[in-house]
């Protein structure tokens, strides 16, 4: 596939995934940590125009000069921003001018792509690409958080997926030993996946399917959110200053378990992996099991032996930087290090994950508390 080709269908998967949305959706934030939709397609078309056209492009006619501040997301080294919790109170620019705004970027870009790149420029290109798809995900996930804390349960697609099981029971195990770490090849990666390294395990069992609802909801109904002794300490104060007592989007109504889906709110599919849980339900679901989370340097060696990718997978492992790794300069420097702090690692993919935008090194990070992504649970021993 040629750059031209892969920049289009990225472009066309982001309004695609968006074509449903009417037109109130576009704008809505219930929580500060989901964006509106509006906010995803103004904020991937400045990334291309800010970091390539402007730079790279002679005669290149900024769309509007201030969305250098509507759209920038957390580039201290590209000037002042909108702060995140206020994205929702953008009413303006409205949802056509944003769309005007991509079409003129798309155009430009055209012009950029047809001439001859150097490689510099070839891999802002693609390092804009693979951007636009980590935002197609917080796409689907923001769009399902939108809807589902909609009083109506709105459906985003009435067409059900089909469903599947989470997988076969059992264990798998590893022997352990030396193993290498981190991206080899020569294709694309992020920064934080550089530094290939060699890593001591211990030899280990890991489970060869997700837990899934039917095995969580035994946690549920076994009062596993009142039992403290599963929990870490800042998990239980999580549960009980939050009230939490299932994961995000499930429902208890009249004596039966439901769960708001992109199709609306269903009865709770018992056999499909549970999802939509923090670090600290993970790691408590793991305890009243009498196991444990795989760190993200056992899930990496075991990860041939899995079938992956419907779910992110909490690991135990903090977010910490591999051997040698240093920062780049200007503002792609600022993409993954500077987040290197009260975070931990997930492996693997999820359902909503763009295609081609995942591999066995790719490290995914979040604060344990959160829980709209589709995360999901795998046990070590």
């Amino acid at each position: 596939m040629s750059l031209t080709e892969q920049y289009r269908n990225v472009r066309k998967l982001t309004e695609r995934i968006c074509s449903p949305l009417h037109t109130e959706d576009y704008v809505v934030q219930p929580v500060g940590d989901v964006s509106p939709p509006k906010w995803h397609l103004g904020h991937t078309t400045w990334f291309f125009e800010t970091l390539i056209l402007k730079p790279h492009l002679t005669g290149y006619t900024e769309f509007d000069s201030n969305f250098n501040y509507v759209f920038n997301s957390y580039y201290e080294s590209l000037g002042a921003r909108v702060i995140r919790t206020q994205r929702g109170n953008l009413s303006r620019p409205t949802v056509n001018d944003v769309y005007r705004y991509r079409a003129h970027v798309d155009q430009a870009m055209e012009q950029l792509l047809a001439a001859p790149l150097s490689e510099a420029v070839r891999t802002l290109v693609v390092l804009g690409c693979n951007h636009e798809e980590q935002h197609q995900e917080l796409l689907w996930t923001d769009i399902k958080y939108i809807l589902g804390h909609n009083p109506l349960f709105p459906a985003y697609d009435t067409a059900l997926p089909a469903r599947e099981p989470a997988g076969r029971p059992g264990w798998i195990n590893v022997e352990g030993g030396l193993c290498e770490i981190g991206y080899a090849g020569n294709g694309f990666c992020y920064d934080n996946e550089l530094g290939r390294h060699q890593v001591y395990l211990q030899p280990f069992k890991i489970a060869a399917s997700l837990v899934s609802n039917e095995e969580y909801l035994a946690f549920v109904q076994q009062g596993g959110y009142r039992q403290f002794e599963h929990w870490y300490a800042e998990g239980w104060d999580w549960v009980k200053n939050n009230a939490i007592a299932a994961p995000l989007y499930w429902y208890h109504i009249e004596g039966s378990w439901y769960t708001y889906t992109l199709q609306g709110l269903q009865p709770l599919a018992l056999q499909e992996p549970v999802t939509h849980i923090s670090f600290y339900e993970a790691a408590a679901y793991a305890a009243w099991k009498g196991s444990r989370l795989p760190t993200e340097f056992e899930w990496e060696a075991a990860a041939p032996q899995l079938q992956w990718g419907r779910r992110w997978e909490w690991t135990e492992s903090a977010y910490l930087p591999y051997p040698g790794f240093q920062r780049v300069a200007g503002a792609v420097g600022e993409y993954n290090g500077k987040f290197m702090v009260n975070q931990k690692v997930l492996r693997g993919a999820s359902a909503f994950t763009s295609p081609g935008h995942s591999r066995p090194t790719y490290r995914n990070f979040f604060h344990p508390h959160l829980r709209w992504q589709l995360t999901g649970i795998r046990l070590a021993v």
